[in-house]
């Protein structure tokens, strides 16, 4: 298992908790909550090691389109970048909807 932390800036916060996908072949779950800091934290845990770039590449892209300070977590069973990308705006989505947030 290979353990991966990122940090972005970020100035835009989350409303809420929220979580998306599960743990699965060829899937991930993401775990997303507001953060204090004008930065987002990402903790993934993964059993695909060596992969470091390629999570850093799309995690920039992701957050290159969304300036969001959360501390996220990603357990990952080999997902493909295209379902993290997914998975993360899933996410950002419950985060945000005035449905689910805190009263």
């Amino acid at each position: 298992m290979e353990k991966l932390m990122f940090r972005f800036p970020g100035t835009k916060k989350v409303e809420s908790n929220a979580h998306v996908g599960v743990v699965g072949s060829g899937d991930l779950e993401i775990l997303m909550e507001p953060s204090e800091g004008a930065y987002a934290e990402v903790l993934i845990r993964t059993g695909t090691t060596g992969f470091k770039e390629t999570w850093k590449a799309v995690l920039e892209r992701f957050f290159s389109q969304h300036e969001v300070s959360a501390i996220i977590k990603i357990n990952d069973f080999g997902a493909t970048p295209g379902v993290v990308t997914l998975r993360l705006s899933q996410a950002l989505e419950v985060a945000n909807d005035a449905r689910y947030a805190k009263k």
